[in-house]
């Protein structure tokens, strides 16, 4: 069963006009990402001034990164940044978001192991 957390966050990646969802996908682009192909494993928040995420682009590749925004500022998500881009194609089997990643690559219908 796919986790709540990937279908709601990638539904809101896609659609959504909150800025911070607007910000992601801009600055997903900016990394060679299509957003509408793009599954979000998990964005969760990790400290006062930024939230840590993981994707999933369109040709499967698994990506880990942190956001950072300030985040009590009204327009704060505007200027948000991506830091620590990692791929981790290789190694996200072995994380502490495996399980919920190998649901979103069944929900996105693509088998975990094809790249």
């Amino acid at each position: 069963m796919t986790s709540s957390i990937v279908v709601q966050y990638t539904d809101l990646l896609r659609t959504s006009d909150y800025a911070l969802w607007a910000r992601l996908r801009w600055l997903l682009k900016g990394q060679g990402l299509a957003p509408d192909r793009t599954v979000v494993v998990d964005l969760l928040q990790e400290g006062p001034d930024h939230e840590d995420g993981q994707v999933i682009a369109g040709d499967g590749r698994v990506y880990r990164f942190s956001l950072y925004y300030d985040q009590a500022a009204r327009d704060g998500a505007l200027s948000a940044q991506l830091r620590n881009w990692t791929d981790i194609t290789d190694s996200w089997e072995t994380g502490s978001l495996a399980m919920r990643t190998a649901d979103a690559f069944a929900w996105r219908g693509r088998p975990t192991g094809q790249r």
